[in-house]
């Protein structure tokens, strides 16, 4: 008789499932402060059941310095984006690209039916994929998410940042 009970799960019924792992990262005494602020927010959407989200889990990285972060599964990359490029998300990411006020921000995504993708954005030591896969600025085609990952189609919502505003030349 086997010693241990072995499960398992069926995500036949999850043919479009994406996994999503997040970290912020407390870069300078400033960062403290964005950090504390961004995570009753983050319960709070959560709270709200974004239509999609099948699960969201914290996760703790280290406490020096302070990393923390979280994997949501989704039920497929439009609903994952859609959320991503609406409030309270949209004014989220809008307001880290302009300054990440001491921070550093991190996901990579995991796609059922195959692929990848990541961005590091301020971060002094990037996690998982970028500690041996060669990196790249994400501009033109590794800008968005949708494009990083090969995904065909526009987006439904339109990006809270486009590349060229982003880039603007001065």
């Amino acid at each position: 008789m086997p010693a241990v009970k072995r499960i398992t799960v069926d995500l036949s019924q999850f043919p479009d499932l994406v996994v999503i792992y997040l970290g912020m990262r407390v870069n300078t005494f400033k960062g403290l402060r964005r950090f504390l602020r961004l995570g009753p927010q983050i319960a709070k959407s959560v709270a709200g059941r974004p239509d999609g989200l099948l699960l969201h889990e914290n996760l703790f990285f280290s406490l020096f310095p302070l990393h923390a972060g979280m994997r949501q599964y989704w039920r497929d990359f439009e609903s994952m984006e859609t959320w991503a490029r609406s409030l309270p998300h949209q004014s989220w990411w809008t307001e880290f690209l302009r300054d990440s006020g001491g921070t550093g921000f991190w996901h990579e995504t995991y796609f059922m039916r195959g692929g990848m993708e990541a961005v590091y954005d301020d971060m002094k030591i990037a996690p998982g994929l970028a500690r041996f896969a060669p990196m790249r600025p994400a501009r033109g085609p590794m800008f968005s998410a949708r494009k990083r990952a090969g995904l065909p189609g526009e987006a439904k919502v339109t990006a809270p940042v486009r590349e060229s505003e982003y880039y603007r030349e001065s």
